[in-house]
């Protein structure tokens, strides 16, 4: 958390207030948060975060997204990658924000302010020279993102492994976006159990399965994503798919499909909640 609904909603309703503008001064405040990359003779290696590195005195082109990470790219092309991990957040302010224990680094533009904060530092940032050594050294290394995998290429993704499908779905190097809340609540919809082996779905569940989650996460980015925890979008706004999960964080409750008692085990390391009805093994 947050995953893929809320990742892109971060990244729309931060694009219009960001594609333009000018970075005018960074302040960075906790260094380690951030990695910096830079184009040496013997290939890339690291180097010292300098503002420049944070896109100070450029123009933001674009902001790309491949599963739950985003990327600030600018004209010139330097990238900076940010990973919100469990409890980041990139807000946009018109006025300067107020200093708080958790805002490690500010951008101030030239139409406001934009702030990385993280409480549990789980999620970070790190800079690049070009959006090419971004994709080769980070997202090269993701599967494809869970909005544009095709049905053929996830067919042949569970095919693959005998793990648990619940747990193909977390393996950001197979599926780059889907954590515990999606996962849950595409196999509810596709009538899938998150315990079956995935070499075991078939291709008429596997098709099931592609639609399910695609379905899942567009009706969340359509609702602003899932606010359980501590998620914003960038505007500070919460969201509001919390409020049709099916499965996710219910055990104990009634299916809304068979009224069947739900169901919770570890899936891949996560708690998971299904209907045992509903999703027989």
């Amino acid at each position: 958390m947050p995953e893929l609904p809320e990742v892109e909603c971060v990244r729309q309703t931060l694009a219009p207030h960001l594609i333009g503008t000018r970075v005018l001064g960074v302040e960075v405040r906790r260094r380690d948060i951030c990695e910096s990359w830079t184009d040496g003779a013997r290939g890339p290696r690291r180097g010292v975060t300098r503002p420049a590195a944070l896109l100070h005195g450029g123009t933001i082109a674009r902001l790309d997204r491949h599963g739950k990470q985003l990327a600030l790219i600018a004209r010139d092309g330097r990238a900076v990658c940010v990973h919100l991990g469990m409890t980041g957040a990139l807000t946009w302010s018109a006025s300067s924000p107020p200093p708080e224990p958790h805002g490690h680094l500010v951008w101030r533009l030239s139409t406001g302010w934009l702030r990385f904060s993280d409480t549990r530092r789980f999620g970070g940032l790190w800079t690049f020279p070009t959006f090419d050594m971004l994709w080769n050294l980070r997202w090269s290394r993701l599967g494809p993102d869970a909005l544009a995998i095709s049905p053929g290429a996830m067919a042949s993704t569970f095919a693959s492994s005998r793990a648990a499908i619940k747990a193909v779905l977390l393996n950001q190097h197979r599926i780059a976006g889907v954590g515990n809340i999606y996962a849950d609540e595409a196999l509810f919809d596709a009538r899938v159990s998150p315990l079956r082996p995935a070499a075991e779905v078939t291709p008429t569940e596997s098709r099931r399965l592609h639609r399910a989650l695609h379905r899942v996460l567009r009706a969340s980015i359509s609702d602003g994503g899932s606010s359980v925890q501590t998620y914003r979008d960038g505007l500070g706004h919460a969201g509001r798919f919390q409020t049709r999960h099916a499965v996710y964080g219910r055990k104990g409750l009634p299916c809304g499909r068979c009224a069947a008692v739900l169901v919770s085990g570890t899936v891949g390391g996560r708690t998971t909640t299904w209907c045992p009805r509903c999703q027989p093994k």
